[in-house]
């Protein structure tokens, strides 16, 4: 794309949904109001998918990784990694398993080369894979086992591998652990204890080329994965989709997100979890066009060398880390007057730029500017998507601004495969989600106990298309809660359509709370709001019926108080700044302000704060593996701590 060229509007920005039937709306990218399966003929499956690359690429580079700083990215080609996946589902054949969408096969580990050959193959021989992560807890990956009766588990270390042999007398139906590592003695002792087969991947593989089977190919309407949530609460849920639903979900992004073309030229670095969708379709994107797929080393800390060695073009990623560079940037050029002025005149400039539809990296405010930002992810992006959470705007518009690439933020969950919605590459509004993709259709229904209502464009978001899951594995009950009588899945958000047909997400249903005056009050929607601080990291609200206000469990942004304070003329580690009544009493200050600078009802207000040194976490067990808040457990874990807030008062 020229450095300064405006992007030519496929879709009338002023209506960039139409009304399919009464209280319906679908992408104006389908005139005819039917949705999107594929995007290329021969692409219906995940293993087309691959195959398609394959043939495009000529067997080029696919999946690349690095061992330690300094060292450049090696490459593995398309058809080695076709070949071991052939003989990896070949093995699995040869130990009895069956193709089809009952063989289960469970992928244990963190994002390496080897993930994909395991999806791979059981894609090949149309078996379905199901993603298992640390962060589930010993017990739901029982449970998941158990309800899938898997009976073969690949994982990336022995450490893994032991969690499962510990675990094997509650697992009677897992017969297979393949480790991509050495195996260790006590993992081999453990495995003759329990009768259950341990092989490294190496031995698996060519066991599997000894026996080698012709690929067993899916249909598009075969089960591709069961994905599991954790959720908040309960037994995780099993969410099924087809490879229908994964391909429909791609196509669709791809035509949103025109002028941009994927093609063979273009890199990716993998570092957001293959277990959950987002990512996985951002591979399948990549794998159908031939291109590349870098692999980070798996450590937060270390993914701006990987970045800066791979120089990726293609940049998915999530709020948190673009928050994090938003505000390390922020703090580099507020202690000069002058660093603060040309800053805030380039990202003017900037913005007007993008007002008009002109993407550039290459301006004189690049060059003085954000040329910085953009080596952090190694100068190459020319396409970023924002998933997972909201981004709040200041800093979409700083990413837009700094990046100097298209960025667009998409709106979903793993129901609806991944995506529901997406903003479109010249649509420069933030704050809103866009329109629909080509593959579903939205509707809001009335939320009466929180006083939205269909007729006034506010309701909670139901999606229906051919990117939703069939139904959680073994799960009736729940799965009539999620997909009513017309096929439309419930999302539990709130949303309102816009002037111009985009999806604004206002609120969340569940999770809501009444007040001891009979206000209802939804604590994520005010989160959101006190997030909007530069000095907040994270946030938790809560209250009940017997209290007339809420209260909150503050975590200060571990890069940006330390400074804050040093110019306030404090001192202390973040512990003694938390506990500091004049650093309490100014960060109460900033997030009611960023309240009423929202609008937000005075009822929803919290009266009173409490400061948290240590960030919520999977690891801790405060965040769901999709970084989504665990509201019970946050409510247990500061439950002494909320009553004291309320003793307070």
């Amino acid at each position: 794309m020229p450095s300064q060229s405006a992007i030519k509007c496929k879709i009338d920005l002023k209506n960039q949904s139409t009304e399919i039937s009464p209280g319906v709306r679908g992408s104006t990218l389908r005139k005819d109001g039917s949705l999107v399966e594929y995007f290329y003929d021969d692409a219906r499956t995940t293993y087309d998918a691959f195959t398609r690359g394959l043939r495009i690429t000529k067997n080029g580079p696919f999946v690349g990784t690095r061992s330690g700083p300094n060292l450049e990215y090696e490459w593995e080609s398309y058809q080695s990694i076709f070949n071991k996946a052939q003989q990896f589902g070949s093995a699995l054949l040869a130990r009895g398993l069956k193709h089809g969408g009952e063989t289960f096969v469970g992928i244990f580990a963190n994002n390496r080369p080897e993930w994909v050959i395991a999806d791979l193959a059981t894609a090949m021989f149309s078996m379905v894979y199901v993603p298992l992560y640390d962060t589930l807890g010993t017990d739901a990956v029982t449970y998941i086992m158990n309800q899938t009766e898997m009976s073969a588990v690949t994982c990336d270390t022995v450490s893994k591998a032991m969690v499962m042999l510990n675990s094997a007398a509650d697992t009677p139906s897992l017969k297979y652990i393949i480790v991509w590592e050495e195996l260790t003695p006590e993992v081999k002792a453990k495995a003759q204890e329990t009768h259950i087969e341990v092989l490294t991947l190496a031995e698996f593989l060519e066991s599997g080329k000894k026996k080698l089977s012709e690929p067993v190919p899916p249909k598009p309407d075969n089960l591709a994965t069961i994905c599991y949530t954790s959720g908040t609460t309960g037994n995780p849920k099993g969410v099924c989709l087809t490879h229908r639903a994964l391909l429909s979900n791609i196509a669709s992004v791809m035509m949103s997100i025109h002028p941009i073309v994927i093609n063979s030229n273009d890199s990716h670095i993998s570092y957001l979890p293959l277990a959950h969708m987002f990512e996985r379709l951002v591979h399948l994107m990549i794998v159908q066009h031939g291109a590349r797929i870098g692999f980070s080393r798996g450590d937060v800390r270390l993914l701006t060398e990987d970045l800066q060695a791979l120089s990726p073009t293609i940049f998915p990623t999530v709020p948190r880390l673009l928050n994090r560079i938003h505000d390390k940037v922020l703090m580099g050029v507020s202690g000069s007057k002058i660093k603060s002025m040309l800053f805030n005149l380039a990202f003017s400039r900037k913005m007007a730029l993008l007002r008009q539809g002109v993407i550039t990296n290459t301006s004189v405010w690049d060059k003085l500017v954000f040329s910085k930002v953009q080596k952090l992810l190694g100068g190459r992006v020319r396409f970023c998507i924002v998933g997972s959470a909201p981004l709040a705007a200041h800093v979409l518009d700083f990413t837009r601004a700094a990046f100097g690439c298209l960025v667009t933020e998409g709106y979903g969950q793993t129901e609806a495969t991944a995506g529901v919605s997406i903003t479109l590459p010249h649509e420069y509004i933030p704050g809103q989600v866009g329109p629909p993709l080509p593959c579903n259709h939205v509707k809001l229904v009335d939320v009466p106990e929180m006083d939205y209502y269909a007729k006034d464009g506010k309701g909670e978001v139901c999606v229906r298309g051919t990117n939703l899951m069939s139904g959680y594995y073994k799960d009736p009950e729940r799965t009539k809660e999620a997909i009513d009588e017309d096929g439309w899945v419930h999302t539990g958000d709130v949303g309102q359509w816009m002037p111009q047909g985009t999806l604004k997400i206002i609120d969340r249903r569940k999770h809501i709370f009444k007040l001891a005056q009979g206000e209802y009050l939804a604590p994520e929607k005010v989160e959101g709001v006190y997030t909007r601080s530069s000095l907040v990291a994270q946030v938790f609200v809560d209250g009940n019926s017997l209290q007339s206000f809420p209260v909150a469990i503050v975590v200060p942004d571990p890069e940006v108080l330390p400074g804050w304070a040093k110019k306030q003329g404090l001192s202390g580690d973040i512990q003694e700044l938390c506990e500091n009544k004049t650093v309490v009493k100014a960060v109460h200050d900033a997030i009611l302000a960023e309240g009423k600078k929202a609008g937000l009802k005075g009822f929803e207000q919290v009266k009173v704060i409490d400061l948290h040194a240590e960030l919520f976490s999977v690891e801790n067990g405060l965040l769901t593996p999709t970084f989504k808040a665990k509201r019970p457990s946050l409510r247990k874990h500061f439950h002494d701590k909320i009553e004291d807030l309320y003793n307070q008062n």
